[in-house]
């Protein structure tokens, strides 16, 4: 059963680019990007911005590798867009969330978190058979997901998925 979100009515899930490895005595929650993942990042968000895909805002997760993400994203779309770092997102559960996209006031949300949740989050609010449609690998590193609310339907729509 997919989450049926009241507001927002497009959401975009961000799972950050792809981290370098972790260096001797380095805690997860401070790996950076890795240069592939800095470019990755920046061809993503130019791309987004070019579709002309502009959250509201941008809630990221406080780890270092979506702070980055994050940052590639408001540089592109804007600096004049509201960015904000939430220290849940980090090892959140998708209820975590799926209820903070829910408490958002804005009418188009981007999320960038970390996987297996930003998956779950996804799968979440388009259902199982859907996730594995349009994702048959997973999510991967980079990968943006724009999610429209059909009314019509009452059901969250997976419009495009793009990737660095």
């Amino acid at each position: 059963m997919a989450a049926t979100l009241h507001t927002p009515s497009r959401i975009y899930l961000l799972r950050h680019a792809e981290a370098a490895w972790a260096q001797p005595g380095e805690r997860d929650f401070d790996r950076a990007l890795s240069e592939k993942g800095y470019g990755d990042a920046e061809i993503l968000a130019d791309r987004a911005a070019d579709k002309g895909y502009r959250p509201d805002i941008i809630l990221s997760s406080t780890a270092k590798r979506c702070r980055q993400t994050a940052d590639a994203v408001h540089r592109a779309m804007g600096l004049s867009l509201e960015l904000r770092y939430i220290d849940e997102l980090y090892n959140a559960a998708p209820n975590v969330y799926l209820e903070l996209l829910d408490t958002q006031e804005a009418n188009a949300v981007m999320l960038v978190g970390h996987n297996p949740t930003i998956e779950q989050t996804l799968e979440a609010l388009i259902g199982h058979e859907q996730l594995l449609r349009a994702l048959p690998g997973g999510f991967p590193a980079g990968g943006l997901a724009v999610l429209d609310f059909d009314a019509a339907a009452a059901a969250w729509k997976l419009r495009e998925f793009l990737s660095g």
